[in-house]
């Protein structure tokens, strides 16, 4: 007994301290719950890039508002892509200074206008407060910007009329950074393959996206306590609009649905009463012109799983199946960016923490050759559009007990 308990301590430990990809390769086929040893089992890699290419084209941006600790990431897309930060504007005393110390050779503006009249800036982006992104982008796109906004763009059906009519009117660059799609290296990988056919013909996506309300620091959301717009639809969207834009923006991607309607949506507050107006939970059903969507959301992610959130996405073809555990292996490894692929003739695994991120480039490229290769405006204001509706319409439902 004694010798079968050292034994299975040393197997979890070695599960532990190996990847996921090393692990899946070095097991024998009868202990992966295949069953039967039907079909063949292969574990693999994205190739890193030889090396870091010097970035092709050169543009200065600013950030316009730093509500969400988002505005990190996108700063470094940008940064990536040839991008150099040069002015900065922030409402939050608690947000500019760690925006200072940060970036301590960006210069800081007392208002928004010194940013959106400064001839120097080609791009502007911000995370401001949610309600209030949509109209600092109207007037950076009528004074000559392109703009790059945190997801929700926009809180209000209103706000994306107006979005759209200065995009028609002013011919500017207007994009989103759905950075669960664009910012995930397993998720870029993941499209690659769907474009491919791998799969077949992508026919639905099930997302699965719960959050964590107080996180530990980094630029994936924010520390406790959580400021007072995040608890207010009002401001921050609801949690459909909100975090649901990352999972409908999927939906649209990997089906290639140009059209698509929320079938049905419903909202709750199931722990958070000393917040009424909060929604902790929501999910909705998507149909479009070429698949099917459902999308869950939660603020219940728990400590124990040691990320801010054990991101799924579920994508089924005619002819197999991808997952993507995107921030964790839930009690295999805390390693992110895996991919998961079946098809007719095996099962594999595929690590995906050397894929290149293509978003900065493309999207600096577009600002300098107005083109859109980094995201389709389109594809971007129709998730924005499906969210606004389905927050809309969602049903606000009360669980007993």
């Amino acid at each position: 007994m004694t010798s079968g308990l050292t034994e299975r301590r040393e197997f979890l430990r070695l599960v532990s301290s190996l990847g996921s990809a090393a692990m899946m390769a070095g097991l024998p086929e009868s202990a992966m719950a295949f069953g039967g040893g039907a079909g063949h089992i292969a574990a693999e890699a994205v190739a890193a890039a030889q090396a870091d290419e010097a970035p092709r084209y050169q543009i200065k941006f600013a950030v316009c508002g730093m509500s969400h600790d988002h505005i990190n990431g996108m700063i470094g897309a940008v940064q990536r892509g040839g991008g150099e930060l040069v002015t900065a504007w922030g409402g939050e005393q608690e947000k500019l200074a760690a925006f200072r110390k940060r970036y301590p050779d960006v210069k800081i503006v007392a208002t928004q206008d010194e940013i959106l009249d400064d001839p120097s800036v080609q791009l502007v982006l911000t995370s401001q407060v949610a309600s209030e992104r949509a109209g600092i982008a109207v007037r950076a796109m009528r004074r000559g910007k392109d703009f790059l906004s945190d997801k929700p763009g926009m809180t209000t059906l209103e706000q994306l009329v107006e979005v759209r009519k200065t995009i028609v009117e002013t011919k500017r660059i207007y994009a989103i950074l759905y950075s669960e799609l664009l910012e995930v290296r397993a998720a870029v990988y993941a499209g690659v393959l769907a474009r491919q056919g791998a799969i077949g013909k992508v026919i639905q996506t099930i997302n699965i996206a719960p959050h964590q309300i107080a996180q530990r620091g980094g630029d994936n959301g924010g520390a406790s306590p959580r400021p007072d717009w995040f608890w207010n639809p009002d401001q921050y969207g609801g949690i459909l609009c909100d975090i649901g834009s990352h999972q409908v923006d999927q939906f649209l991607f990997y089906t290639g649905s140009t059209e698509a309607e929320v079938v049905e949506s419903q909202i709750a507050n199931v722990r958070h009463p000393q917040h009424p107006h909060f929604q902790d939970f929501g999910d909705m059903v998507l149909r479009g012109n070429r698949g099917f969507g459902y999308v869950r959301l939660d603020w219940f992610t728990p400590e124990g799983v040691g990320t801010w959130g054990d991101g799924r996405l579920f994508i089924l073809g005619t002819d197999g199946y991808m997952e993507i555990r995107k921030y964790t292996n839930i009690a295999v490894s805390h390693q992110g960016n895996n991919l998961f692929v079946v098809d007719s003739k095996q099962a594999r695994y595929i690590d995906c923490r050397a894929m290149p991120l293509p978003f900065g480039p493309q999207f600096v490229a577009d600002i300098v050759n107005r083109t859109h290769t980094a995201q389709d405006q389109d594809e971007a204001l129709l998730a924005a559009e499906l969210v606004l509706k389905a927050q809309l319409n969602a049903k606000f439902v009360t669980i007993e007990g």
